[in-house]
């Protein structure tokens, strides 16, 4: 019988619970780093899921996965922490969906073993798993969390170049944008823009990218003129949209709340999730036979 493999991880938020589950499933024992008492109460019990009281308790982990709040400072005094515990060839990694890496590892110890592991949701069915390169992390640690997502069940996908919001989210914000702004403008409503998204970008990102979907549907030369037209008509303000702004100062959470670009009860959230993870089981079955 193999020894207990422990991994730590700090965060038991929306996706840190995710990443949790995901772990357990895999056989991993997990020592979780998470102050709040509620988080805690949606887990489900485990003899593996190990309540840790201070970074102390991460000490004999082969692995570090940080998944707190969206917040520089938090991160920095964490790892502070960490970097007192932890031995300096333990992997540390991120899952920060927005702040760069080479950021994150500027005032390290030992800033080689730093990197992104950027993780969707749900965590626990999806084969999603960005990995970035900060500055200065080298190719032991890229190796050994490519490694680790692959025992997982992921799709490593290296981004080699540290840049804020990295690949997919740089890419899933341009559309936002674009449909904030074709609301605004009101070329279209709400129910709208999503039913064209999901009858036009839901028939072809589960199996394939932008790039290949260029390949199969005409190829480039076809493609680059319609760019011509529609390029220079696309939004490129640098602010936030307004009527994001009015919805943060509301508090607007989605699902979460109730409120949102729609409006939901109080088990709507739930069946949300459910299809969610319904879909991305589906998507992870077509990731399988991918040629």
């Amino acid at each position: 019988m193999q020894p207990p493999r422990y991994i730590g991880l700090a965060g038991l938020g929306f996706l840190g619970r995710g990443i949790a589950a995901c772990l357990l499933e895999h056989g991993f024992h997990v020592i979780a780093l998470e102050p709040a008492a509620a988080a805690w109460q949606t887990l489900p019990a485990s003899e593996r899921l190990i309540r840790a009281d201070s970074a102390k308790d991460l000490a004999h982990c082969e692995f570090i996965i940080e998944s707190i709040s969206e917040s520089f400072p938090a991160k920095q005094a964490l790892f502070d922490e960490l970097e007192r515990q932890v031995a300096a060839a333990i992997p540390i990694t991120s899952n920060t969906s927005s702040i760069p890496i080479t950021l994150l590892q500027s005032q390290r110890q030992h800033p080689r073993r730093f990197a992104g592991m950027h993780w969707t949701a749900p965590a626990e069915a999806t084969r999603f798993m960005e990995i970035i390169r900060g500055d200065q992390t080298d190719e032991v640690t890229l190796n050994r969390v490519a490694a680790l997502a692959t025992e997982l069940g992921k799709a490593p996908a290296i981004v080699q170049k540290d840049i804020a919001g990295f690949v997919a989210n740089r890419i899933a914000y341009a559309m936002y944008r674009e449909a904030i702004h074709l609301l605004e403008a009101g070329v279209a409503d709400v129910e709208t823009i999503d039913l064209l998204c999901r009858h036009s970008l839901g028939l072809w990102t589960p199996i394939c990218g932008p790039f290949r979907w260029i390949d199969i549907t005409g190829g480039p030369a076809l493609y680059a003129k319609a760019m011509e037209q529609i390029v220079p008509t696309l939004n490129n303000e640098s602010e936030v949209p307004a009527i994001m702004r009015r919805m943060q100062q509301n508090d607007d959470r989605g699902t979460q709340n109730g409120r949102g670009f729609y409006a939901y009860g109080p088990t709507d959230g739930a069946e949300w999730q459910r299809l969610l993870n319904k879909h991305a089981l589906r998507t992870w079955a077509l990731g399988e036979e991918e040629v």
